[in-house]
């Protein structure tokens, strides 16, 4: 179950974003944005989802309204359940919710190291646009038209 996160699971959702970024923490000499954003903010302004099964909380998804389109912010699997198809569950509840809010396209940028990352947007249908500096960090933006 997707859901919108709760003011007490902030800690939790930082935990789970902390987790599940550390392994970037080596490619690109510091901790990814994800892992310092401000999550009882997110909560608070309604951006802050969850994926919860019986297994407890296993994904976390950050998405905002974004000049006619939704951007997808961030997108976290905890790291003893990937592999399980959460992270292309989240995804699709997030091309749902764009299409809900009434968007055509859905957003999303990624740091250019995390080459994995932009591969598997790209299987997905996302199309680079640009790329960019953000934050201190380089930045590939990329875009998925939604029918």
């Amino acid at each position: 179950m997707i859901r919108p996160a709760l003011p007490h699971e902030a800690e939790a959702m930082r935990s789970l974003v902390r987790e599940a970024y550390a392994r970037w923490v080596p490619v690109i000499g510091r901790e990814p944005f994800p892992m310092t954003d401000d999550y009882p903010a997110r909560i608070a302004a309604g951006q802050a989802w969850l994926l919860e099964t019986g297994h407890g909380l296993e994904g976390a998804l950050v998405l905002e309204d974004d000049d006619g389109a939704l951007l997808l912010d961030n997108i976290a699997v905890a790291t003893g359940s990937q592999g399980r198809g959460h992270g292309l569950t989240l995804m699709a509840f997030a091309e749902d919710e764009a299409r809900r809010r009434g968007y055509t396209r859905i957003r999303l940028y990624t740091n250019e190291l995390m080459t994995t990352n932009i591969a598997l947007y790209a299987r997905h249908g996302y199309v680079e646009t640009h790329r960019a500096e953000g934050a201190g960090f380089r930045r590939v933006f990329m875009e998925k038209p939604l029918a």
